[in-house]
């Protein structure tokens, strides 16, 4: 199995234009060629043509999937459809880590779809762990530029020695590119892909201010369009006898497909959604981290927009048609999303 390349695979401020950008052509797999139930079986439901399965989280438990073997880098995809209505409390997560095998220093790197109040919007966080660092938060967040709750939007993580790259819609969002610097920080382990729907009411909405309010479940995210690319790996076999290497074909097909490739037109895409979506950085807080990071990439036109905090200064609620007699509406502030 070692060494074979294996393709198992805010408010709205601003819509960004990603049209421009050619969709990403990668093969999807049923559930049972690549993926295996995590935990919460009986609330893991699984479509007739087994190409799309839905997460339940009620009164009783969460759920969760894994893929059914590791893997030394790779693109890992899959589109989501997250709960609507009140989800307060609420964390889906798509995300590679291999805490199962390294409890102490794991890796992983995460999309975190955090709930929220009815009226106000889903957010999402991406992470970045490496050899269990993590007291050294790398974590970015972002409104999105569409309502994650009626259709199915693509999600994406594409992970190789030299850089982890987040995708929304085929849009890079977030590149964190590998440096001396970083040392262990960056992922290096052979990692699985999962996929989970909990309860987070201690800390998900607001620091905790609003709990799962369970009379509005169960609360279902779906998955289609799922994706594997990568080379699988035994981890303890590989790291006891070195044989890294054996995934080298793979990696190198993988850094020469236009996945890994950073086109000038993927980094203007990135830019503008980051200017338009992003709303906390650790790279802009200063209270957390003084020094910043050796991979942040600090813009001084970008910076200021920031607090120290790293919370953007200002978000707008959505505008609507004010009353007659009424006040315009109050902005409010970025770390409430």
């Amino acid at each position: 199995m070692a060494g074979a390349l294996v393709v198992v695979v805010m408010v709205v401020v601003v819509v960004v234009a990603a049209a421009a950008l050619p969709a990403i052509d990668v093969t999807t797999v049923a559930f049972e060629e690549g993926y295996t139930p995590l935990f919460g079986f009986d609330n893991i439901l699984r479509s007739g043509d087994d190409r799309t399965v839905s997460l339940l989280l009620d009164r009783s438990t969460g759920s969760g999937f894994i893929s059914s073997s590791m893997y030394q880098h790779g693109f890992f995809s899959a589109s989501i459809k997250l709960p609507s209505d009140y989800t307060a409390g609420v964390v889906v997560a798509f995300y590679t880590s291999n805490g199962d095998v390294f409890e102490k220093r794991h890796d992983e790197l995460d999309f975190e779809f955090l709930g929220n109040i009815r009226g106000k919007p889903w957010r999402v966080q991406t992470n970045v762990y490496g050899n269990g660092s993590v007291s050294r938060g790398r974590e970015e967040r972002y409104v999105l530029p569409f309502d994650p709750t009626t259709e199915f939007h693509r999600y994406s993580i594409l992970w190789t020695r030299a850089a982890v790259v987040f995708f929304v819609d085929d849009v890079p969002v977030r590149e964190v590119r590998r440096s001396p610097a970083m040392a262990g920080d960056f992922p290096s382990k052979p990692m699985s892909l999962y996929a989970t729907v909990w309860d987070a009411s201690t800390w998900a909405t607001s620091g905790g201010r609003y709990r799962v309010n369970y009379r509005h479940g169960p609360f279902v995210a779906s998955f289609t369009d799922l994706a594997l690319v990568g080379c699988r790996v035994d981890p303890i076999q590989m790291l006891s006898s070195g044989a890294s290497g054996e995934c080298a074909a793979a990696e190198g097909a993988l850094l020469a497909s236009d996945l890994a490739v950073m086109t000038l037109e993927k980094q203007q895409a990135m830019r503008r959604f980051r200017e338009n979506n992003m709303v906390y950085s650790y790279c802009y807080d200063a209270r957390r981290y003084p020094v910043p990071f050796p991979e942040c990439d600090v813009v001084d036109s970008e910076r200021r927009r920031f607090k120290n905090s790293g919370h953007l200064r200002l978000a707008f609620r959505r505008r609507r048609r004010p009353r007659p007699g009424s006040r315009p509406a109050k902005p409010t502030s970025a770390a409430d999303m």
